[in-house]
């Protein structure tokens, strides 16, 4: 009957057409590849549907079984939000929220938002990483922390929900002294690629085999921000930093931006911000008020202007 289809079964389904076999489906959810395949066949004599066509080396999704899993996965989204407001509506605000914040967002908005927390959720312990890249987005996905604030759009997965934050310029910039500092006319790619690029990198595997914004044939490669700004300042190459954070160095003059063809680093390019957390696990009372909180303090915050910064609406 369709009416005793459980969640297991559904996340069986989900699983076997996600990992392409039954084998590698057991493995994510934690059943031996009997199990899964005994599960699989319950369900298409309770759905009298054929789910998979079992020529071949692995079982293949039919139509029907692609589309069921789709159902499926509307399903278990609703029902991990269930829980999720079960839980908030049984044990109240949080005892603890962990966050993941990307090394780009402004550490002076994030530290005046903890601030506010501390006085607003005073029993809830606060625990903070700031990474990069896709080591901002693993431990949401690992459900080890509550939500992520994240800007690199092209690792996001399915499994999040993504709330806007702001927006800000991303610009190139190397030491006064460097060769790339001097030219007066616009440079070209060919002539950035010349010169060691400075590239933030990712301390997980999730970027694996993708580049982001990398130009020359020449890099090296750091895992922390703030390396970065020291090894762009020392003259050790050049790269991509966030306006916010080298304000005050191009002031000085530490640092100068370079004078790039409008193909190559088109002016007013923006890097995006969002809160983002998985589907089936939504922040709790605590950690709604922290993006909420997040947000307002960036439109709230007087170092931002609007050639540097774009809030959201």
């Amino acid at each position: 009957m369709i009416e005793s289809i459980t969640l297991d079964q559904m996340r069986t389904l989900v699983a076997a057409v996600d990992e392409g076999s039954f084998s590698a489906a057991g493995r994510k959810i934690g059943r031996a590849q009997s199990v899964v395949s005994q599960t699989i066949s319950g369900l298409e004599t309770q759905l009298k549907v054929v789910l998979f066509e079992r020529i071949g080396r692995y079982p293949t999704p039919t139509e029907a079984g692609a589309a069921l899993a789709n159902e499926a996965r509307a399903v278990l989204r609703q029902a991990g939000q269930f829980r999720a407001r079960a839980r908030d509506l049984a044990s109240g605000i949080e005892p603890e929220v962990s966050i993941v914040i990307d090394a780009m967002f402004p550490i002076e908005i994030l530290t005046s938002t903890v601030t506010d927390f501390e006085a607003s959720f005073p029993d809830t312990q606060l625990r903070v990483h700031v990474e990069s890249l896709g080591a901002v987005i693993q431990p949401v996905l690992d459900k080890r922390c509550s939500f992520a604030v994240s800007g690199v759009v092209p690792l996001f997965p399915p499994e999040v929900e993504l709330e806007h934050l702001f927006a800000f310029r991303l610009i190139l910039v190397a030491a006064p002294g460097h060769p790339l500092a001097q030219p007066p006319g616009p440079l070209s790619s060919k002539q950035l690629a010349e010169y060691v690029q400075l590239v933030l990198t990712d301390r997980s595997s999730f970027s694996d085999g993708q580049q982001f914004g990398v130009i020359a044939q020449k890099t090296w490669r750091l895992a922390d921000l703030g390396a970065k700004h020291a090894f762009l300042k020392g003259g050790l190459g050049w790269g991509s930093m966030p306006m916010w954070m080298i304000q005050g160095d191009l002031s000085a003059g530490r640092l100068v931006e370079l004078n790039v063809q409008s193909s190559v680093w088109p002016e007013g390019n923006q890097m995006t911000m969002y809160a983002l957390h998985r589907h089936d696990t939504p922040p709790g009372p605590a950690g709604r008020w922290l993006i909420k909180r997040l947000r307002d303090n960036v439109l709230q915050c007087t170092t931002f202007d609007e050639a540097h910064a774009v809030p959201s609406a």
